[in-house]
């Protein structure tokens, strides 16, 4: 998806309050370091001078970004790196100002505007994106173009361990982006970038501090980033810290329909989302040796975050995950060879399921990913990179509501992509090929309802071709097809036992085949000046889709639902633009949106679940000397499509504002800013989300904040 978005060149950094009442090892040692560093650098007036990578392309004066716009070379969808305009893939971009206006509490709430992508909210503290309709494992989630390796894609309770306020940039890929990054994104690409181990050389120290108050949930948050440099040596301290209490809301908790169907004696609650409070604090170090031609950088992070469940009211998550990242490049290496990549990453990942405070059920997933990218100098009109990535982790579900056995899984992959140019047309494939052994422990000491120890071994292999169409310097064609094959996942093949966060008592099925789908995309993108539009439609058809369906009957009290394989196909479009509409006093801009999704089992011809429906957005950006204000509108129309057992949705008109003041001190630069979400207090709730009825997004809320870049 084209869209113009300007880096502004800045470290995003951000700082929050520090009043956790549980740090540990780095996360204590680190606060006040970084916040001293931080303060005492803004107040010195140290100047840094930094040499970015391609990805990173600065307007160094930011008033002046109006009058100037430089490619944004993008390498998630593209490991030779491309800019937006000329990759065949469908992407988005989201960084500086436009990130700070998406911003929020979760990853999936701050992609869930774009076109194309929503979210599975599940309350505040808990939302994946869903793209074109596909969610869980279907999307890969990376943290610089590497796994996360949490259990967010087991299930919808568990939040990503990702903080947003750290995250200097995001890059979505729409459709399959299995060539480079597993072959079970047949959704897409999330990449979040934060440049803990740093690519390039620093001179100086440079930063960015952000404390912010306010919300719908009362949010008292901030964060800081540090990073300094002599040139051969990058260091990188990041810091940040969250409270929430419970989210307000419009009216009731639970929908009218619900409460329809709910029992006399249930409570029924107003105003507040009881149980969605939340706390969180990460730390991160990283150092990196930067040479003229590469460079090798090691990093470690901790993050710590406890939060309420929603579903149930007396349920809370207690999450740690703890990584260590090891990462380097090395550039002109000859002829045959011409730049190779390495990237290493263990996460060590708990959390614990606290019922009245007590451990009801821990989860753990440790293990490790690694990928060697290498590119090869150009062979005719050929250049291409290719490479091998390696996973293995253990998990483990321990207590009342282990519904998945220990597992341990184990992937090797390669990968090659190639693209050529001829004339006004460039040509792309690639392939992966990938095999996955996923072994289950069996049953343990305390249950006997996972049987037997058993192991899968799956080969998959997935290609892509794609064309990119230039007519003009303004005008241009992408089409793209693709073959993907996905593993199942552990808890697909394994899982016996009572999910009380979807309300279900799931049954995994062991002699499940690798789920094979077969898509199409096209996008016609068009650009002049100041102004862009894009608009895509995409088809995609599997052979054996991998879904819930209910059995239609009851195990402990819960409805019985199966993972099984059925045909399914998804069609839809997103459009997007931006369009100068004045530019005397101030300039003016008109964003427009719109996205739309239809998901059914091809052989019944009903509806998959959670599928959003149609959205149409609309927004005025208007910028005037130091001060810039937006107001943006999103509708989303019911969804009256629904699968079986499944309630309808109402649609629904969100109105989100932002009024921005920036300033310049000798040393510092300023932004003062208030944001304010659903400003009419409009009751809304997501079709994506398993919560739906029973948890609403959030109500009126004004967030103050001020940024300061040195």
């Amino acid at each position: 998806m084209f869209k113009h978005v300007i880096y502004d060149g800045s470290l995003h950094a951000h700082l929050r309050t520090p009043d956790a009442t549980k740090k540990s090892g780095l996360l204590s040692s680190l606060f006040p370091a970084s916040l001293f560093l931080a303060f005492t650098t803004a107040s010195v007036a140290h100047t840094a001078e930094i040499t970015l990578p391609v990805t990173a392309q600065p307007v160094t004066d930011q008033s002046a970004t109006e009058a100037v716009l430089l490619p944004q070379i993008v390498v998630t969808a593209n490991p030779l790196g491309s800019a937006l305009f000329d990759l065949v893939s469908p992407v988005s971009v989201l960084s500086g100002k436009e990130l700070s206006f998406r911003q929020e509490s979760t990853l999936g709430e701050t992609l869930s505007k774009l076109p194309g992508v929503s979210s599975t909210y599940f309350g505040p503290n808990s939302s994946r994106p869903v793209i074109r309709g596909l969610d869980g494992d279907r999307v890969r989630i990376m943290q610089n173009g590497i796994g996360m390796l949490d259990v967010s894609a087991l299930s919808f309770d568990h939040a990503t361990a990702v903080d947003p306020l750290l995250v200097d940039r995001i890059e979505v890929v729409r459709g399959p982006a299995a060539l480079m990054y597993g072959g079970a994104a047949v959704g897409g690409v999330v990449n979040t970038l934060d440049n803990r181990i740093p690519q390039s050389s620093i001179k100086g120290i440079t930063g960015r501090v952000e404390p912010r108050i306010g919300g719908a949930a009362n949010e008292r948050s901030g964060a800081a980033v540090v990073e300094a440099g002599n040139g051969v040596v990058a260091l990188h301290a990041d810091i940040a810290s969250r409270r929430t209490d419970d989210l307000r809301i419009p009216g009731f908790a639970r929908s009218t329909r619900q409460r329809a169907l709910d029992d006399p004696t249930v409570e029924q609650t107003q105003g507040r989302l009881i149980n969605s409070s939340s706390k969180s604090d990460s730390a991160a170090l990283g150092a990196s040796l930067t040479l003229d031609k590469g460079y090798l950088g090691i990093s470690y992070s901790d993050l710590q975050s406890n939060y309420g469940t929603v579903a149930e009211p007396d349920v809370r998550v207690d999450m740690n995950s703890k990584r260590l990242g090891v990462a380097g490049e090395m550039r002109e290496l000859g002829t045959i060879i011409q730049e190779v990549k390495f990237k290493y990453n263990h996460t060590d990942y708990l959390h614990n399921e606290l019922e009245n405070g007590e451990v009801a059920t821990t989860f753990k997933n440790k293990g490790y990913e690694t990928r060697i990218d290498a590119t090869h100098p150009k062979l005719g009109p050929f250049s291409g990179a290719f490479g091998v990535q390696l996973s293995n982790t253990d998990f483990a579900a321990l207590g009342e509501e282990a519904f998945v056995p220990k597992v341990n899984t184990n992937a090797k992959a390669l990968f090659l992509y190639e693209e050529a140019v001829f004339g006004d047309i460039k040509l792309t494939a690639g392939g992966r090929n990938e095999h996955t052994t996923v072994g289950s422990a069996g049953n343990s000491p305390t249950t006997t309802r996972f049987g037997v120890a058993q192991e899968r071994n799956f080969s998959a292999s997935s290609g892509a071709l794609g064309t990119l169409y230039t007519f003009n310097q303004n005008i241009s064609l992408a089409a793209n097809l693709s073959h993907t094959e996905r593993v199942p996942t552990y808890a697909e093949l394994f899982a016996n036992g009572r999910h009380v966060a979807t309300g279900q008592f799931e049954v995994g099925d062991a002699t499940l085949s690798k789920e094979k789908s077969n898509g199409a995309d096209v996008q016609l993108r068009w650009r002049s000046g100041l102004n862009s539009a894009s608009i895509s439609g995409f088809y995609t058809r599997f052979q054996n889709y991998i879904a819930l369906v209910s059995s239609g009957q009851e195990q402990e009290e819960l409805r019985e639902s199966l993972f099984r394989a059925v045909k399914a196909q998804f069609h839809g479009f997103e459009a997007e633009g931006k369009f100068r509409v004045y530019e005397e006093k101030g300039n003016l801009d008109l964003n427009l949106r719109g996205d739309y999704v239809r998901a059914k089992n091809s052989d019944t011809g009903e509806s998959l679940p959670r599928i959003a429906p149609m959205r149409l957005g609309a927004g005025l950006d208007y910028q005037l000397g130091k001060f810039s204000a937006r107001l943006d509108v999103a509708h989303s129309f019911k969804q009256d499509r629904v699968a079986a057992n499944e309630l309808p949705t109402s649609g629904y008109t969100l109105t989100n504002t932002m009024l921005n003041y920036r300033f310049k001190t000798p040393t510092v630069n300023w932004d003062a800013y208030i944001k304010g979400n659903n400003l009419f207090n409009q009751e809304a709730r997501m079709h994506t989300s398993f919560l739906k009825e029973l948890a609403p997004l959030p109500g009126r809320g004004f967030l103050i904040g001020v940024r300061a870049h040195f």
